[in-house]
């Protein structure tokens, strides 16, 4: 005998779907998790073709991999340390794509700010790491960003203390400066002139070097061309550093001159170890990008506005050397 399963009418199934609805809008009972939607955090950068950003994106990629079911991310960043109109045209972009959230490094302390002033009044949760905007114009603009990144002058500081041991008091030294407009290159100076004060030496030369090889390689050949008896070239990132090597080899000084630079990247450490350059500093950068997330993250769970946040969450800057594990 055949027992047919009768289907519901189309009016019962309307009932069901309607009292689906009514049951899943009670309190303590909410639609699946698939249905709700999930922040989208975006992450803006200076130059990929640094290797320190190239760090900081894998970091933060590989923290959105371990939330997945948490947020979204949306990684960029700009051709070189000076392409500042680009970083603008980035934040702009994510302002229309309706990010949640927005995790900086300015390549440029001031000129960002008024575009960010624009993606904190559609609402984005804005949180600066790396290069820390410059405070006046924040206050110009009426908003608060809270900064996550190390102190600069105190990494800065590390690696000119160490240098400091192998010079003496008299001795000449240039300072190759990132882009001068940044404020995490004018900390890292003023570390590197606060250790060289404390031992005496002669700053002869501050030069930019815009934080690129190239730039600090012909600003450093101009340094040992000017003062062919300099003792040291203090760069204020590793990528300087390398030109730094490059120039001093080309100017048959290796062992004479030394180099220290700033941000441990790859590239610099089999120079560390044969003495090429003497040491640099480790400011973790894959850290400062999941710390800033997770500050963008927080602040949208609990229904923070911007002008709640502010203030400075400091990350560690190490010095590393020859020795250092």
């Amino acid at each position: 005998m055949n027992t047919r399963v009768s289907r519901p009418s189309a009016r019962t199934r309307l009932k069901l779907i309607a009292a689906t609805i009514l049951v899943c809008a009670l309190p303590g009972i909410s639609l699946p998790a698939m249905a709700q939607t999930k922040p989208k955090v975006a992450l803006v950068m200076k130059s990929l073709a640094n290797e320190f950003f190239l760090t900081m994106e894998t970091g933060a990629k590989n923290h959105q991999k371990a939330n997945a079911a948490k947020y979204d991310l949306i990684a960029n960043g700009i051709k070189d340390e000076q392409d500042t109109a680009n970083q603008i045209k980035i934040v702009e972009q994510m302002i229309i794509s309706k990010v949640n959230g927005l995790v900086i490094a300015p390549a440029d302390s001031k000129a960002l700010v008024p575009v960010l002033k624009k993606a904190i009044d559609a609402g984005i949760i804005v949180v600066n790491i790396d290069n820390k905007l410059d405070d006046a114009a924040l206050k110009e603009k009426g908003i608060t960003v809270p900064f996550v990144g190390p102190d600069n002058r105190k990494g800065a500081k590390l690696v000119g203390d160490y240098l400091g041991k192998q010079i003496k008091s008299g001795d000449k030294v240039g300072i190759i400066e990132g882009v001068s407009t940044t404020f995490n290159a004018q900390q890292r100076t003023a570390g590197f002139q606060d250790a060289m004060k404390a031992v005496g030496a002669n700053v002869v030369s501050v030069q930019s070097g815009q934080w690129e090889l190239d730039p600090g390689n012909k600003v450093a050949a101009a340094m040992l061309n000017a003062h062919p008896d300099i003792k040291a070239l203090l760069a204020g990132n590793d990528n300087m550093a390398l030109g730094a090597v490059a120039a001093v080899k080309a100017a048959g000084k290796t062992g004479k001159v030394l180099v220290v630079g700033y941000d441990n990247i790859n590239a610099i450490k089999p120079m560390l170890k044969d003495g090429r350059v003497l040491a640099t500093a480790d400011q973790f950068g894959s850290q400062q990008a999941v710390f800033g997330i997770e500050t963008v993250l927080k602040a949208i769970a609990d229904k923070k506005p911007q002008s709640a946040l502010g203030g400075m969450v400091e990350t560690k800057v190490e010095l590393v050397t020859k020795d250092s594990k």
